[in-house]
């Protein structure tokens, strides 16, 4: 495996510049869950003030907004446990390179409710965000410096 990951400088070693931008995210993805995790994130309502607060200015669909209302405000503990979970689990594939595909593919769909739910202030940096989980599907960018080499080397498939 250790074989396969320095082959994939070789190979694939025009990716270098997009495989740090993968870990810089990656890195970044985990400070925001050790913030969340030292402050009250699971255990005070936050959630449930940000959606309420921004709902109203969202230019979101109609639907999505009484969705957001009706379940994610009135149950805003067990989303915020996944909200936590989920960016843990994006870090963690984003940092090592592994299954940076269907990951990125989530993050975009998470991207685009933090882009509705949040302050329009904040609108450029998601958007920033979904381009960059966009490119990461598109080209796989755990194939280089990450796990991903290895299992498209022995396994093709559009998920490497």
């Amino acid at each position: 495996m250790f074989v396969s990951f320095l082959e994939s400088i070789k190979y694939v070693g025009h990716l270098v510049p997009l495989s740090f931008l993968r870990i810089f995210m990656g890195y970044y993805y985990l400070q925001q869950v050790l913030v969340r995790l030292k402050s009250d994130f699971l255990y005070q309502p936050k959630l449930a003030e940000q959606i309420s607060e921004f709902l109203p200015l969202s230019h979101a669909p109609e639907w999505y907004k009484v969705l957001m209302a009706s379940q994610i405000v009135t149950h805003w503990q067990g989303f915020a446990f996944v909200i936590l979970g989920f960016q843990l689990a994006l870090a963690i594939s984003y940092i090592i390179g592994y299954v940076v595909r269907p990951m990125s593919l989530l993050a975009v769909l998470f991207t685009l409710n933090w882009l509705f739910i949040s302050d329009p202030v904040y609108e450029d940096l998601f958007k920033t965000f979904l381009a960059m989980h966009l490119v990461f599907a598109w080209v796989g960018a755990g194939r280089c410096l990450g796990f991903d080499y290895y299992f498209f080397k022995r396994r093709r498939g559009i998920w490497w």
